[in-house]
């Protein structure tokens, strides 16, 4: 089993930054892609970011340009930065690790809340 504990939410105003954290333990061969996602209340969860093993990255085309994720493979630990935050960039942000030794088996950590004032 791997477990994922995310760190570094808060209360920010609009234009500001953050920098979220999410730490791996436990069996952490067994991931290989990595992702943030987020939901906000009332929406589905959507993803925000992935980043592979080899460290290629795809994101949302509503982040594009503002945040950054990148991983520390060492430290078994992912990072979103998160920069020129916007009211709708508020919601619950989520890890998520693949599982590459089982198809189609993931992990979740229990997020961290993101809120940005107007």
């Amino acid at each position: 089993q791997v477990q994922l504990v995310e760190s570094g939410g808060g209360l920010v105003q609009a234009g500001g930054s953050l920098r979220l954290s999410c730490a791996a333990s436990g069996s952490t061969y067994r991931i290989n892609t990595m992702s943030w996602y987020r939901q906000a209340p009332g929406k589905q969860r959507e993803l925000v970011a992935t980043i592979t093993s080899g460290g290629s990255t795809n994101y949302a085309d509503s982040v594009k340009g503002r945040f950054t994720i990148a991983r520390d493979n060492a430290k078994n630990t992912v990072y979103l930065g998160v920069n020129s935050l916007k009211p709708e960039d508020t919601a619950v942000y989520y890890c998520n690790a693949l599982d590459h030794w089982a198809s189609g088996k993931d992990y979740w950590g229990q997020g961290t809340q993101v809120t940005v004032s107007s």
